[in-house]
């Protein structure tokens, strides 16, 4: 008990909701970094994974000196969350050049609907009222973010794209459930150890019998692809693993919606991306949702988590 107490300072110290926050801008990154790699889905998933396996490996080790080896560490649940996330990681890849980096993250917001259902149906742990009230409005404005509101949508093949966008959105949203299952303090870089080997499993399954996996990229589409790993893989998914085990799951998935607004805006700044006003205005509408849901009365710490 005395280790695990003393176990990461930066992680315990922090505010899970703002360890969220910091992850959600790092993954929205992650759509800037790929689809100036000009990689495929099954490229850049793969190669994010394998690039971080050793610090993840390192951040392991150091994480069961800290916390000792009597700390009970599952097995089953991160692997089961990494074949969700690797799906999501290929068809979120296949998706961006199709309908635009900001567009195709937009799309990846259903899990907002999947993760609290999943919750419900398995853990017995009821939305707050809150959500239910913010529900529709995140819903809403991710059509206006989309482009579904008659606004027109970005890319050669946005049908495509936005199917394959929401069947990542369905593995992401696994992901996030099954990830909040995986354990609890000291077992944090474990879980996304063996979810990221997971994950690049499924990339390799999925690409080699496609033709869709480079196994040599060359540059300069190997320097993004490492960015994508250290700041997308490694920085990202950290500091969600750290937050998700502290919130309930309908607070985690409401502030992961904070993705979206910034892969639009990074979409606009970084790569020339220009989303309709009404899109705007479902990023702002998304935003505002996800403020008002991720903040709890005093009242509400009665509910389950």
């Amino acid at each position: 008990m005395t280790l695990t107490a003393a176990r990461p300072t930066f992680t315990q110290r922090l505010d899970p909701r703002v360890l969220a926050a910091l992850g959600s801008f790092c993954i929205s990154l992650s759509s800037v970094f790929i689809k100036v790699s000009h990689t495929s889905g099954a490229t850049s998933a793969f190669w994010r994974c394998l690039l971080s396996l050793p610090v993840l490996f390192a951040l392991a080790w150091w994480e069961r000196r800290k916390a000792g080896p009597a700390t009970r560490r599952r097995v089953l649940f991160p692997l089961l969350a990494g074949a969700g996330l690797g799906l999501d990681f290929v068809l979120w890849g296949e998706a961006i050049p199709r309908v635009g980096a900001g567009i195709a993250t937009v799309l990846l917001a259903v899990q907002v609907v999947i993760v609290p259902v999943l919750a419900f149906a398995f853990l017995a742990e009821r939305p707050s009222k809150r959500f239910l009230v913010a529900a529709p409005v995140l819903l809403g404005g991710v059509v206006l973010a989309g482009g579904f509101a008659g606004t027109g949508a970005f890319g050669p093949d946005p049908v495509t794209g936005a199917v394959a966008a929401l069947v990542a959105g369905a593995g992401y949203a696994a992901y996030l459930f099954l990830i909040r299952l995986s354990g609890g303090a000291g077992t944090q870089s474990h879980s996304l150890l063996l979810a990221t080997l997971s994950a690049g499993t499924v990339a390799l399954v999925l690409g080699l019998p496609s033709g869709t996996l480079d196994l040599a990229p060359g540059w300069p589409a190997f320097g993004w692809l490492i960015a994508l790993a250290l700041v997308g893989q490694l920085t990202g998914w950290l500091l969600i693993s750290a937050a998700l085990p502290r919130m309930t799951a309908t607070a985690g998935a409401t502030l992961m919606l904070l993705q979206p607004v910034g892969a639009v805006l990074l979409g606009i700044g970084l790569l020339g991306e220009t989303p309709a006003v009404l899109q705007l205005v479902g990023c702002a509408a998304v935003l505002a949702a996800v403020c008002f849901a991720g903040t709890r009365r005093p009242a509400d710490r009665r509910g389950p988590g």
